[in-house]
């Protein structure tokens, strides 16, 4: 059977001691974090590599389809799916498996070992991953190139990808793709390249290794931060100081996005109008992510920020005994939406660039403490937004007193009642811009 250990994130970091040994004695001299980054590059090349990535896309959709057959096999027989060590063992000799160079077939079956890994320990009732065709014609899927089938060039920005042996014409042949980023990356230390058709043409995302030298932190501050679904982050950083970035942004293009793509789908499934809908939905939602992620780590920079504690919610759709939690219909469609998994990811990758440890804390508790009296009461958030502290008449901003008793799991601080219930109660607030970026509420033209 699967094991829920085989997923692979697809962002790590983790630090890297280095150490000095003489004897049995250990002198730590220094630390750097070490993570990975993704750049995105167009390919420049992109009419003289198009046929050959197209060919690996489809390659890669055949592979997907043999081992899907495979596991569908095992599973009539005795019930069982097989995990990824299994499927690779017994598809390598496969003609599909010989398609791709051998690092890029293990990828694909890794990733069809882990769609069904998800499903299966997954509650929501939903279809097992499927065969990737679409009419007669097979999808172009993302292929993974790792180190032993990359060759990268970076004084020409090239990358020479392995083609597998059945789609090689000569013993060395290859895909040589010529790619653009932008002028701020530096691409070194290359650790894969995935070639991905967006709907239109093929891109490459190139991973890279890292290393920052956590010594080059702002400061030694902490700041807390609470993630919500109206108010999309509240952050205190502990110095009489909160700020609040409502998600008005994401639920507008939400409805407006989710209403054109379900009056616009056909008999056969999506009409290229709905298609372009998601598609548009989806670069929106990320540039909000991108943005909101980098203005925040930019303050955390200027309140000289060291240590940034985030709620982890990874638990939030269970309840204290593991079971399934229901937020009520329109609660749980808002949440199944809520990506705050991806934010942290962002926020976490763009925080290491300036040596800002991010900290996933548990959020036990602090939606209903009184940040300034430490008084549980879960009565005391009397409605959405409002914290009202009955113990200490304590009037505040609910998701800012989170942000504050989230901040204290790092610090342990204790609550001090002299606290300020000014910017508790009314902290600043940024909204989403879609020109300016992220600007004080004051700033943003209210004409429609």
């Amino acid at each position: 059977m699967m094991n829920p250990s085989n997923y692979s994130a697809n962002h790590e970091h983790r630090l890297v001691w280095i150490f000095i040994t003489f004897n049995i004695e250990q002198y730590i001299t220094g630390y750097v974090l070490e993570t990975t980054r993704t750049y995105v590059g167009t390919i420049a090349n992109h009419s003289q590599v198009e046929d050959d990535l197209d060919k690996c896309g489809f390659s890669a959709s055949k592979l997907w389809n043999v081992g899907r057959h495979y596991i569908q096999e095992r599973w009539d027989e005795d019930g069982e799916i097989p995990d990824e060590s299994e499927l690779k063992s017994e598809l390598k000799h496969h003609e599909r498996y010989k398609d791709l160079h051998s690092q890029s077939s293990q990828r694909v079956l890794e990733e069809l070992s882990e769609a069904f890994n998800g499903w299966y320990n997954s509650d929501g009732g939903n279809n097992p991953p499927g065969y990737r065709k679409r009419g007669d014609d097979h999808p172009r899927s993302t292929v993974t190139w790792k180190k032993r089938g990359i060759k990268h060039d970076d004084e020409y920005n090239r990358l020479r990808l392995s083609k597998g042996w059945n789609l090689k014409e000569s013993r060395d042949d290859y895909i040589l793709v010529e790619y653009e980023t932008r002028p701020d990356v530096e691409v070194e230390n290359v650790q894969q390249v995935r070639a991905v058709w967006n709907g239109d043409r093929w891109e490459v995302h190139i991973v890279c290794k890292k290393e920052i030298p956590v010594e080059d932190a702002p400061g030694d501050n902490v700041a807390g931060i609470d993630l919500g679904i109206k108010n999309y982050v509240a952050i205190a950083y502990g110095d009489g100081d909160a700020e609040v970035y409502p998600g008005n942004r994401l639920k507008q293009d939400k409805h407006y996005f989710t209403r054109e793509e379900y009056q616009t789908e056909g008999e056969n499934g999506p009409s290229k109008r709905a298609l372009r809908a998601r598609r548009k939905l989806s670069r929106r939602k990320d540039h909000f992510l991108h943005t909101l992620s980098r203005h925040i780590v930019e303050r955390c920079v200027e309140k000289e920020v060291g240590t940034i504690a985030v709620g982890d919610l990874d638990d939030i759709r269970e309840d204290e005994d593991g079971e399934s939690r229901s937020w009520g219909r329109s609660g749980n469609k808002k949440l199944h939406g809520w990506e705050f998994d991806r934010f942290t990811r962002l926020l976490e990758y763009k925080a290491e660039e300036y040596g800002i440890l991010v900290e996933r804390v548990d959020e036990g508790n602090t939606s209903k403490t009184c940040c300034c009296c430490g008084k549980i009461d879960d009565s005391n958030r009397v409605e959405r937004g409002l914290y009202v502290c009955t113990s200490c008449d304590t009037v505040m901003n609910a998701d800012v007193n989170g942000a504050v008793n989230i901040r204290r799991k790092i610090t342990q601080s204790p609550p001090s009642e002299d606290m300020s219930n000014g910017w508790l109660a009314q902290p600043r607030v940024y909204l989403f811009d879609t020109t300016a970026g992220i600007v004080p509420q004051e700033q943003v033209d209210c004409k429609p």
